[in-house]
């Protein structure tokens, strides 16, 4: 899961083409497949969104879920990755993006009735 944070006035008129970007880029980099896309966008008020000296209001925070397993350089991948599209594609410069990626064990992921570990349909690979 996805969540992205940002002031409404900036966030809210990119929604759609930031989740497309991030997508793209998590299928590239990690093949995760087309139906796989779960993001949340939580637009905030200005005055509930304190953000670093030196950045705009398009301050954008992106927090990537996802189970543990994938290698650092596969995880960095991703991360550059989106710097990349997202300046070149919404003209997001990396100033303005901070990306955290939160790893959990499997065992700690439940869906489906189930949990990560038990999952043996997944169409994806973790070990990337």
């Amino acid at each position: 899961m996805i969540v992205v944070y940002g002031i409404k006035e900036k966030l809210n008129p990119i929604k759609s083409q930031l989740s497309d970007v991030i997508h793209g880029c998590m299928q590239s980099v990690l093949g995760m497949p087309e139906d796989k896309r779960a993001h949340r966008f939580v637009p905030l008020e200005r005055d509930d969104f304190y953000y670093p000296g030196g950045r705009s209001d398009a301050y954008t925070v992106i927090e990537i879920n996802m189970m543990a397993g994938r290698k650092p350089e596969t995880q960095k991948a991703l991360i550059k990755a989106i710097f990349r599209e997202l300046e070149s594609q919404l003209g997001l410069p990396p100033v303005d993006v901070e990306i955290t990626l939160k790893e959990q064990q499997p065992y700690q992921w439940g869906f489906r009735g189930m949990t990560g570990d038990e999952a043996k349909d997944l169409k994806y690979n973790v070990n990337v």
